[in-house]
């Protein structure tokens, strides 16, 4: 019988054993998919914190980028406004050059009346062209037209002189100027009520 129970005994030692090793081996598993998945995890985190760093660099380079564009097109247009007129001013230094000659025949005592007319009036007309060349045109209108506030400034109102002219334009004091389509300057105009 002692026999019998030993090896009943050793029976059970040996399923004991095997348990154990079928646990330590499901736990050693159990450690390894651990592991892996600490490792993939490792990975991923790694993956993304080098997403997030090439965004950040990505994001800096473009704001910087921006920056430079803004600060050169604030330069360009700074140096556009100061030198817009700069062609305007070059065709008109010839008309100053004439004014100064007309002065300067004004001081000779045999200067001929019609002689200066001539002169003021060639030098009114080229002044004249170059403001035509450079966009500048008059604007159109006449006494009796309709007033339009988007071309005309009433400077004041009088009692019509003829019922049809009304609510319209009774005399032009200034002339409107446009220049390319835009108002320069408001006809100055006066209106019957």
């Amino acid at each position: 019988m002692k026999s019998e129970n030993t090896e009943q005994k050793d029976s059970l030692k040996e399923e004991k054993v095997d348990k154990m090793e079928e646990t330590v081996n499901e736990v050693n598993e159990l450690e390894e998919e651990q592991k892996a998945d600490s490792e993939e995890e490792s990975d991923e985190l790694t993956k993304i914190k080098d997403e997030l760093a090439e965004s950040k660099d990505k994001y800096i380079r473009l704001y910087s980028e921006f920056e430079n564009f803004r600060r050169r097109t604030a330069k360009e247009k700074l140096d556009l406004v100061q030198t817009a007129n700069e062609d305007l001013m070059a065709a008109l230094i010839p008309v100053l050059d004439d004014f100064e000659r007309a002065e300067k025949s004004f001081e000779k005592e045999d200067v001929e009346l019609k002689a200066i007319k001539e002169g003021i009036d060639l030098v009114h007309a080229k002044l004249k062209k170059v403001l035509e060349q450079k966009g500048l045109i008059p604007m159109k209108g006449d006494i009796g037209m309709d007033f339009d506030p988007d071309f005309h400034e009433a400077i004041t109102q009088i009692p019509a002189p003829e019922k049809k002219l009304k609510g319209k334009v009774v005399d032009i004091i200034e002339k409107g100027y446009l220049l390319k389509e835009k108002v320069v300057r408001y006809a100055k105009v006066v209106t019957g009520n």
